[in-house]
Formats: structure tokens, sequence, C-alpha cells
């Protein structure tokens, strides 16, 4: 079983779901976001965990990942959750947690990816689906698809839609191998 865990949009989430794959819950660090709205139209339960109710992040990851076994997930896809996850979450689902990155990594890690690829003025950036480990975008890559960077008006579309094909393909066959 797969569990989400997101901060805003959705649109990762939202391709997991078109694609019929097996979402137990969606978790997020933010309440209100389209994300939850997208989950439970599908369905899915939901529930947050504002990291200013915890003491500290480890406390809320703890429970986080509580929330998620009692719902029987092995597998925990980042779509768009824009917090690290502490060492004790990690330690609960080893080797059992990806996330989706607008770049090939290891080039333009952390929050602005694109940005940083159009500002570096490089011809081509990507997609990555990766392993999640204790660094910001460095967890071995499972596979990366090379997109173009010209022409720069429709370059975010163009991520979104690689994003939304590769995710759930790499999510299928990591759900096929346990």
């Amino acid at each position: 079983m797969i569990g989400v865990l997101v901060s805003g949009e959705g649109s990762n989430l939202q391709a997991l779901i078109d694609a019929g794959l097996s979402i137990a819950c969606v978790a997020s660090n933010k309440d209100g976001v389209r994300a939850l709205e997208r989950a439970r139209a599908a369905g899915i339960p939901t529930r947050v965990f504002p990291l200013e109710h915890y003491t500290d992040r480890a406390h809320r990851d703890s429970e986080l990942a509580d929330w998620l076994q009692l719902r029987g997930v092995d597998l925990v896809v980042l779509a768009g959750y824009m917090h690290l996850l502490t060492e004790p979450f990690l330690e609960r689902f080893p080797d059992r947690i990806v996330n989706v990155h607008p770049s090939l990594l290891p080039e333009f890690p952390g929050k602005q990816a694109i940005v940083d690829a159009l500002d570096a003025g490089v011809a081509t950036t990507g997609v990555t689906v990766h392993y999640v480990d204790d660094g910001i975008d460095t967890g071995r890559v499972i596979r990366q698809v090379p997109v173009p960077v010209d022409p720069k008006e429709t370059l975010v579309d163009r991520i979104h839609a690689v994003e939304h094909r590769l995710l759930p393909e790499v999510v299928r066959e990591l759900c096929a191998a346990h």
C-alpha cells in the first residue's frame, strides 16, 4: 500500500490517483492545500501534521510514521512534500521512500530547481525519481528523463507532464517488486 505526502497543489498525487495505484492515505504538513481536496474527492483518507503542533520535527515525523503504518503503508511517495524527513522516519521505511524532483539530479537539488536550471543556462534539465535519504535530493536515483529547456515558456508544463508520467510508472514498478 502507498502513502503519499503532499504540501501543495497535488498534481503528482492526481497522476498517482489517475493511474489507479493503491493509495492507502495522504498526509500533509499544511492544512487547506489542494492536494488534500484531490485525495478526499478520490475517497482517500487524509490527515494534516502541522509542525507547529509538535515539540519538534522528530516527534511530528514519528506520529506521521505511526499513522502511515497503521494504514498498512509500505511505500511512501513524496509528491510535492516540502519538508525534510528526520532519521527516525527514514528508519521506519528503509529504501521505501521515493521522491520526484524537477531536475536531473545531482544537478539543481532543492526547492528552486527549475529557476536554478534557467539561471545556469543549461540546454537540458529533466525529472528524477529517487530514493529519499537524510540529505536534500541526495538519495539514489531510480530513473531520470531529460527535458530540453527551450522553449523556456513551456518548461514548467513540460516538466510537470514528465513527472505525471514518470512517477506513477516508477511507483507501479516498485509496488510490483515488493
